[in-house]
C-alpha cells in the first residue's frame, strides 16, 4: 500500500519492521486467520454472554434476544435484572410493562415479579463490569464460571459503547478482527499506513496511524488478542494512548445473527486528559460511538459476507 503524508500528533515510535514485504492480499492468510480462529473457538466461556453497556439499560423494562431466547432487562434499583421475557401467568411479554418498586409489572394483570423471582421464573445470574453487562442464560453450555472472563483493562479510563446486529455468527465477527490486514483498504477515512510488526499463534500485532482528519492521525502499535472464543480484544501497546483497549463481544441472538457489542475504554498519561474527557462527556462519547457504529456497519459486512461464503451462500 502507498505511504499516505500525515502529521501525526500523538507521540513518536521507534523504528519498527514489517515481518513482510509482501501485499496484504498476499498477507492475509486465510489458513492463519482459520487456525487463529480455533484456537480462540477452543476457549472457555464460562457460559457468559455480553448483553449490552450498562448505560444503554434505562429505566423501563427492555427486551434482548440472547441464544434463541428473550429475556426481559430492568434496573432493579439495587443493579441490573435479567429474567425471561414471558410471564409466568400467562406469557405476556414482560418487557411491554413498566417498572415499580424495583419489579418488572406485567402489562395484562399487573403481575410484579422482581429479583426473587415466582415458581420456575427466575432472574438469571448477572455481572456488572462497570461497563458491560454480562449474562450466563441456562442454555450455555460448557463449563460454568462465577464471574465472566473480563479482558485486563487500564485502572482508570474513559468509556463509550456501541451495539450492532449483523447476519452472521459470532465466529466471523471474530474472523473479522483477526483479519488486520483489510483495516486500511476497507476503512481509509480511519486508518493508514497499517503493517503488522508481529504475528505468533495467539495474538498478531500492528503498526497503524489512527486518523483524527484526512492528514492528521496518531500513529500506535496495537496487539491483538482473544480472551474467550465470542471476544477479541485491541490493547495499544506503544504510543499514543498506552494501555487503552477496544473490546469486542459477539453474542449469538438466532443462528446466522449475531450483536457486536465494542466497547472502547481510553486512557492516558496525558494531564488533563481524564479531567477534560469526563467534563465534556456528553459530547466526547457520542462521537466516540458514532466512530465506532461506521466501522462495524462496514465489518458487520464483511462478517455477513464471510457467513455467507462459509455457508454456501453465493
Amino acid at each position: 500500500m502507498e505511504t499516505q503524508k500525515y502529521w501525526n500528533i500523538g507521540r513518536r515510535l521507534p523504528p519498527a519492521e514489517s515481518i513482510s514485504d509482501l501485499p496484504d492480499w498476499k498477507q492475509a492468510q486465510p489458513a492463519w486467520i482459520d487456525r487463529a480462529l480455533d484456537r480462540a473457538l477452543s476457549k472457555p466461556s464460562g457460559g457468559w454472554f455480553v448483553v449490552d453497556g450498562v448505560r444503554a439499560i434505562g429505566t423501563g423494562p427492555c427486551r434482548y434476544r440472547i441464544d434463541g431466547r428473550d429475556y426481559v432487562v430492568w434496573r432493579t434499583g439495587d443493579g441490573i435484572a435479567v429474567a425471561p421475557d414471558s410471564c409466568p401467568h400467562m406469557g405476556a411479554r414482560m418487557s411491554d410493562g413498566f417498572v415499580r418498586g424495583g419489579c418488572v409489572v406485567c402489562p395484562w394483570h399487573g403481575l410484579e415479579l422482581g429479583v426473587e423471582g415466582l415458581g420456575k421464573w427466575k432472574p438469571l445470574e448477572t455481572f456488572d463490569d462497570g461497563v458491560l453487562l454480562w449474562v450466563r442464560p441456562p442454555s450455555a453450555g460448557g463449563e460454568v464460571t462465577e464471574r465472566p472472563i473480563v479482558p485486563p483493562r487500564p485502572d482508570r479510563y474513559f468509556d463509550a459503547v456501541m451495539r450492532l446486529e449483523a447476519k452472521c455468527d459470532p465466529r466471523d465477527v471474530v474472523a473479522n478482527r483477526l483479519d488486520p490486514w483489510h483495516g486500511a483498504h476497507f476503512h481509509p477515512h480511519s486508518f493508514t499506513d497499517l503493517r503488522v510488526i508481529e504475528k505468533d499463534e495467539e495474538s498478531i500485532t500492528v503498526r497503524v496511524v489512527y486518523r483524527i482528519t484526512k492528514r492528521i492521525g496518531m500513529e500506535v502499535d496495537a496487539v491483538f488478542d482473544c480472551p474467550d472464543p465470542r471476544s477479541i480484544v485491541m490493547t495499544i501497546i506503544r504510543g499514543e494512548g498506552v494501555g487503552s483497549v477496544v473490546e469486542t463481544h459477539a453474542t449469538p441472538i438466532d443462528p446466522g445473527h449475531s450483536a457486536v457489542v465494542e466497547a472502547t475504554l481510553a486512557t492516558s498519561d496525558r494531564p488533563q486528559f481524564h479531567t477534560f474527557m469526563n467534563t465534556f462527556s456528553r459530547f466526547v462519547r457520542p462521537v466516540i460511538e458514532k466512530r465506532a457504529l461506521r466501522l462495524w456497519v462496514e465489518d458487520g459486512a464483511y462478517a455477513e459476507r464471510r457467513y455467507e461464503i462459509r455457508t454456501g451462500g453465493s
